[in-house]
């Protein structure tokens, strides 16, 4: 019986590899020119408003190239206590919206499909109504002669109204609300996704339903904990109507800074600078978001 040479086997094996690259090349390439139109497009949306942006804050109002408005920043206080406090309500709002969340997507995902489908109305039925009418709403509901106030004097808890608006708690308690379903829905998702028999052979393997919880189904639901996290913090950077309405005037965010700059003072340049930084400190927060919970590889990191 005569041996056949090794190489007469690889030669078709090596074609065959070669055929199947070239074919996804093509593939790929034709994605990339169907897809194109819309890259360019949303590309256009995305940098031509923030490049006006920038270019607006490196004038002043008589047109000559300054730095003054980003020098204004750094020299005025109210503008550093501005933005501290911005970052405040947006890390607090965030740990709360945590701290509630979290443990209603994981009833959620241990629920059956119909009875979760169920209560996941609650949770996506803020997005069919106005955010202004839903601050209103909470407005309604804390005010001094409010639903909370008036139950808790009817039953003597207290014997003066609480202040719950207009205030620093009355801007949480809203923008809470309003946050709360962008951190359950990813996370809802992330935990919907595990596997269930990792958890069976953690318990097959001994350990107890709290080890297996913090070993093996808290790790395999940071990638959307994670994704859930940096849009809520996000998000609390830049909004404008819950703040303004439920802070009375006593709380006072960058997004009211820059409004009020713009519409008051017709102070364009100024109000750039102040758009400017903070999209700039936004996409250092999620640079920072990136490394620090491991957006490469989570699930990795978790099964170690």
């Amino acid at each position: 019986m005569t041996a056949v040479p090794l190489q007469s086997s690889a030669a078709p094996a090596g074609l065959n590899v070669e055929a199947l690259e070239t074919a996804r090349r093509v593939e790929r390439n034709w994605m990339i020119a169907i897809c194109s139109p819309s890259l360019i497009l949303v590309g256009i949306i995305i940098f031509v408003p923030v490049g006006w942006l920038f270019w607006l804050s490196l004038f002043d109002a008589e047109g000559a190239l300054t730095t003054a408005n980003y020098m204004r920043l750094l020299q005025q206080p109210s503008y550093l206590k501005t933005l501290i406090m911005t970052f405040k309500v947006s890390f607090i709002v965030t740990i709360v919206c945590l701290l509630l969340g979290y443990p209603l997507a994981y009833l959620l995902s241990q629920l059956p499909r119909r009875a979760a489908g169920i209560l996941m109305i609650s949770v996506i039925l803020p997005f069919w109504t106005s955010v202004l009418v839903r601050t209103y709403a909470w407005l309604v509901i804390l005010q001094r002669r409010g639903l909370v106030n008036d139950w808790f004097m009817s039953l003597g808890i207290i014997d003066e109204p609480l202040q719950l608006a207009h205030n620093f708690t009355g801007v949480i308690v809203g923008m809470s609300h309003v946050m709360l379903p962008f951190l359950v829905l990813p996370l809802y998702a992330s935990m919907k996704a595990i596997d269930r028999d990792y958890l069976r052979a953690s318990l097959n393997l001994g350990a107890n339903p709290v080890r297996t919880f913090w070993q093996v189904f808290f790790p395999l639901s940071l990638p959307g904990l994670s994704a859930g996290l940096v849009l809520t913090f996000v998000l609390c950077l830049g909004f404008f109507v819950t703040p303004a309405l439920m802070g009375g005037g006593n709380v006072f965010m960058w997004s009211m800074r820059i409004e009020q700059t713009s519409r008051l003072y017709s102070n364009w340049g100024a109000a750039s600078a102040m758009g400017v930084v903070l999209l700039a400190l936004t996409l250092g927060i999620l640079w920072a978001f990136y490394k620090l919970l491991g957006a490469r590889n989570p699930l990795a990191k978790g099964l170690r």
